[in-house]
């Protein structure tokens, strides 16, 4: 069973798109792009009630503001101050909620990666030589090296390096299948090989692939 590298990002590149237009941009859009209806439809009406509400309750003032322009005569009392303040809960309500869905949706697309990664454990057999190349060349930042691909990572300091490492680690642990590590305060050097079959196996470049999925998202 080949990995589908592919399938795994485009899962977190939902997530995160999903995660930044919830929180950044309008609270129910990322959920409805990642395929929460239900929910993208809830936070989306909460959050418009709430912005309506509280446009009105801008818009009144304005007008009394502007009545005062012309007349001196103290406008009536505006009673649309408690509707400002619900508007402004209702949106804060739709924006905690469209956090949790975002988080979800990491959640998920991380457990479906682990999932992938565990049934890519078992595709241990050793490739063809006539494979190599071409399987290579879907992670064209890794040297062969006999039996043995290898990549080095450089971060930016000490502390993002080992974040790094731990992400691998626990990448690797769910998979069953670890690579050597060689860690040099900024730098990281894997290398992977399938020493049960004696040489490289798609287990080797799936997890070469997730590593580099990894490093991509490390800060």
């Amino acid at each position: 069973m080949k990995p589908s590298s592919a399938s795994a990002k485009t899962k977190h590149t939902k997530a995160r798109n999903a995660t930044l237009l919830n929180l950044l941009g309008t609270p129910g859009f990322g959920s409805l792009l990642a395929g929460k209806i239900v929910a993208g439809l809830g936070q989306l009406v909460l959050f418009l009630a709430g912005f309506v509400l509280f446009c009105i309750w801008a818009v009144v003032n304005i007008m009394d503001y502007s009545h005062l322009a012309f007349d001196a005569t103290p406008p009536a009392p505006n009673q649309w101050g408690k509707r400002a303040v619900l508007g402004i809960v209702l949106c804060g309500v739709a924006w905690v909620w469209s956090l949790v869905t975002s988080l979800q949706l990491i959640k998920a697309a991380k457990q479906d990666d682990i999932s992938a990664l565990k049934n890519f454990a078992a595709a241990g057999v050793k490739l063809d030589a006539a494979k190599i190349p071409p399987t290579l060349a879907t992670v064209p930042q890794w040297e062969r090296k006999g039996d043995v691909i290898t990549r080095t990572f450089e971060f930016k300091n000490f502390v993002v390096a080992m974040k790094f490492v731990n992400a691998v680690a626990g990448a690797a642990e769910s998979a069953q299948h670890h690579p050597d590590v060689d860690i040099r305060w900024n730098k990281v050097t894997l290398a992977f090989t399938t020493h049960d079959a004696g040489g490289l196996t798609e287990k080797d470049f799936a997890l070469a692939r997730h590593c580099d999925a990894l490093a991509a998202g490390i800060t």
